[in-house]
């Protein structure tokens, strides 16, 4: 009989990651005793996952308030910047914002609405249409919300975030005027230099206000991209995926990953003789329905992956081929008729009806959608991920 089980996805218990720890050798050996532990054997193609935040640990990749304020500084002097559209969170941005303030002599803040990048509301569509307001095309001041908006607060986290982030610029001692708007270039009124602080839209940010006359701007993912005093950087996200450490240091997302992910699939491949993919994830890319944050606030799902990971799925919609090709037939006749479908498909399906429906994402995307589930981002203490029978199909034993 056909085994029953299909994809499992464990989370596996680690030790507490300390700077200097030796990852590779940590995550490896974590798995090997959770297989002994779990008694089950890894097997070709398994794939094996850890969260960006041990990697980057390990790596000892922080920064302080103080080295992000001297990076501004030598960008912009003691000017007044526009900082605009940050995400919505005390976690991701707000000592990246205690840092820019520290470093400029007034902000002006840009928070796009009726919700920030990632789905952070400030306020509902709803209250947009009572009050008549179109955020694609006004500009409102910070008196001008208020009379209409009032003092709303997240309805997860309880904060005013616009009252929030205005007294942590004024206690690093800026100067701050907040302004919402969805057009990037609307700041420009105020001042032209900018730090965009959009994730997945900067570098169109950047294009559009730079061709509407910006005279600096630089995006978030360049603030830190090189060491400032020794300090943690990132070459290609700078402070995107960047999570509060303390009251006045970062974590920044790791570098240089890509070395990492192949040496624990050569370690487990000469513990075990299996060929196990490898990857490090971050924030899963998925959309809370009730909450309506859209879970990517880091710059990519993951950041380094060994090639087996490459790609999109290339799968057959089994509901399709049961409705439609094999309609009239049933049982074990249908199950085999199936199974040969599956055998003899395309190695590319691009296009084909019988794919229609199935998820037209990257692997790595799915993937780590997963492992962001599986290991939660509180107190389960598994920030590493063993899954099985993922590219599995109907016709695996």
């Amino acid at each position: 009989m056909s085994r029953m089980i299909g994809t499992v996805s464990r989370g596996v218990r680690a030790p507490i990651i300390r700077e200097g720890d030796n990852i590779v050798d940590i995550v490896t050996t974590s798995i090997l005793e959770a297989a002994k532990d779990g008694g089950y054997e890894i097997r070709d193609r398994d794939i094996v996952a850890m969260t960006e935040a041990i990697v980057a640990r390990a790596q000892g990749n922080y920064a302080s308030v103080d080295d992000i304020a001297e990076d501004v500084r030598a960008k912009f002097g003691y000017e007044t910047v526009g900082v605009i559209f940050p995400i919505l969170s005390r976690n991701r941005f707000a000592i990246c914002l205690r840092g820019i303030a520290k470093g400029v002599k007034k902000v002006v803040l840009m928070l796009s609405y009726p919700s920030d990048e990632v789905g952070n509301h400030l306020i509902s569509l709803d209250a947009l249409d009572e009050k008549g307001v179109n955020p694609y095309t006004d500009v409102l001041s910070l008196e001008k919300y208020r009379e209409l908006f009032g003092y709303e607060k997240h309805r997860f986290t309880g904060v005013d975030y616009v009252e929030y982030y205005e007294e942590l610029i004024k206690e690093c001692g800026a100067e701050v005027e907040i302004i919402f708007a969805n057009d990037c270039r609307a700041v420009l009124d105020y001042t032209k230099n900018v730090i965009n602080c959009d994730i997945h839209t900067r570098a169109r940010t950047k294009r559009l206000l730079k061709n509407a006359g910006a005279e600096k701007v630089f995006g978030l993912d360049e603030i830190l991209a090189s060491p400032v005093n020794g300090s943690g950087y990132n070459k290609n996200y700078g402070l995107l995926g960047s999570n509060k450490a303390t009251e006045d240091r970062v974590k920044l997302f790791p570098r240089d990953c890509q070395p990492i992910v192949d040496a624990i699939q050569k370690k487990l491949y000469e513990a075990t003789g299996k060929v196990v993919e490898v990857m490090v994830y971050g924030d899963g890319a998925f959309k809370d329905p009730v909450g309506k944050i859209w879970e990517l606030a880091d710059p990519v799902v993951s950041p380094a992956y060994t090639s087996g990971l490459e790609g999109t799925p290339n799968e057959l919609k089994l509901k399709y081929l049961a409705d439609n090709e094999f309609s009239a037939l049933s049982g074990d006749e249908l199950k085999e008729a199936i199974k040969a479908k599956i055998v003899e498909k395309d190695s590319d399906l691009f296009g084909q009806m019988a794919s229609e429906g199935t998820t037209p994402r990257r692997l790595t995307d799915l993937i780590g959608s997963l492992c962001d589930l599986t290991s939660g981002s509180g107190d389960k203490g598994t920030p590493i991920v063993h899954i099985q029978g993922y590219f599995d199909n109907y016709t695996t034993d």
